[in-house]
C-alpha cells in the first residue's frame, strides 16, 4: 500500500510526507498487517487510527493534550486521546478530567458521555503517543514505531507553528517537553488524571482555565470545554 492510501487529512499528509517515507514507518505498517493477519484484534479500527489528525488539521492546532496508549477495551478507542465514543462509559481518567473542569468552571455540566470531538473541532489536538493497541493488552504496541512517528509530529508542530499550548499530564507526557521549543510555545505540566495520581496535583492544576486565559490574552477565541 502506498503512502497515498494513508487515511490522513491533507495538511497533515503534506507535513508528514518525510516520515511516511522512512523505513521505520514501512516496518510499522508491516507490523500492523502481520498482527491483523494473525487474527489479533487491534484498536482503534483502521479508519480511526488517524482520527486526531483528521479532526484537527495542522494549521488548526492550538492546544495539544498528549495521551499515551489508546484504550484497550472493546469499543473504547476512537483515535482521540482520553476520548471514548458516545455510548461508551467514560473511563476513570476522563471522569477525573470532568471533575477538574467542574472545579474550574462552576457552570460546567458533567456530561453523560465521553466523546471529546467537540474539543478537537476547536483546535484541541488529542494525540496519543501510540496510535494502536492490541485488545486487552495495554502497551502492546509501544515498540512498534509509533513513538518515533508521534515524536516527529510534536517536533513538527513545535518547529513550524507558533504559540501552541501543550498540556503534559504525568511523567510519560512530560518527557516530551524536550521536543518542544519553549521560547515559542507554552507547556503546562501536571500529574496524570488517573485515579492513582489525580489527587497529587492534577486536581487544582487549572490547566483548562489557564489555557483559556492565555488564548484570551492574545485576543484568540477561548476553548468551550463543555461537551
Amino acid at each position: 500500500m502506498s503512502n497515498q492510501n494513508i487515511q490522513i487529512e491533507e495538511s497533515w499528509k503534506e507535513a508528514l510526507t518525510d516520515e511516511f517515507a522512512k523505513p521505520y514507518f514501512a516496518e510499522l505498517r508491516q507490523f500492523l498487517k502481520k498482527e491483523k493477519d494473525a487474527g489479533k484484534e487491534i484498536y482503534p479500527p483502521g479508519s480511526l487510527i488517524f482520527n486526531a489528525f483528521n479532526s484537527t488539521p495542522f494549521d488548526n492546532v492550538r492546544v495539544i493534550i498528549l495521551g499515551q496508549d489508546p484504550y484497550h477495551g472493546k469499543g473504547q478507542a476512537h483515535g482521540l486521546s482520553f476520548s471514548v465514543p458516545i455510548g461508551v462509559k467514560p473511563p476513570p481518567s476522563l471522569v477525573n478530567i470532568f471533575k477538574e473542569l467542574k472545579n474550574e468552571f462552576p457552570d460546567f455540566q458533567i456530561p453523560n458521555h465521553g466523546n471529546l470531538e467537540k474539543w478537537a473541532m476547536q483546535g484541541v489536538f488529542l494525540l496519543n503517543a501510540f496510535l494502536t493497541v492490541e485488545a486487552n493488552q495495554p502497551a502492546s504496541h509501544q515498540k512498534s514505531g509509533w513513538q518515533e512517528f508521534t515524536n516527529a509530529v510534536i517536533e513538527k508542530l513545535s518547529k513550524e507553528r507558533e504559540g501552541l499550548i501543550f498540556l503534559l499530564w504525568g511523567s510519560f507526557a512530560q518527557q516530551k517537553a524536550v521536543l518542544i521549543d519553549e521560547t515559542k510555545h507554552t507547556i503546562l505540566k501536571a500529574p496524570h488524571p488517573s485515579p492513582f495520581s489525580a489527587h497529587t496535583g492534577f486536581f487544582g492544576s487549572k490547566h483548562f482555565s489557564k489555557t483559556n486565559e492565555i488564548l484570551k490574552a492574545r485576543g484568540e477565541e477561548e476553548i468551550d470545554w463543555q461537551i
